[in-house]
């Protein structure tokens, strides 16, 4: 069966995208029925949104102070509070005990 580019209209942001060949091969392989609602930035943004991200690839990053040395820093994600959480170059020192 031959692909054919095809030009799809996003149900988010209303713009106009390509639905490659390659794509629309992908799908069927997979055995996907429907076609994409979204263009490649909102389907990106959605999954951002998903992961706990506000902006493309930004991840949520929450203060502490540092067990080791006692600096403020910031981590990739919300501390439990029960072990201790270090910054990047306490971590490193003592990677091996971890």
């Amino acid at each position: 069966m031959a692909f054919e580019d095809r030009t799809l209209t996003c149900k988010e942001c209303g713009a106009d995208f390509t639905f490659t060949a390659g794509e629309q091969e992908f799908y069927a392989e997979k055995g996907f029925e429907n076609l994409p609602a979204r263009c490649p930035d909102c389907r990106r943004r959605r999954k951002d949104e998903a992961r706990g991200r506000s902006n493309f690839g930004e991840r949520e990053m929450f203060e502490v102070i540092c067990a080791g040395c006692g600096v403020d820093t910031k981590v990739p994600f919300k501390p439990s509070g029960d072990r201790p959480v270090y910054c990047s170059d306490c971590f490193r020192k003592n990677s091996s005990r971890f």
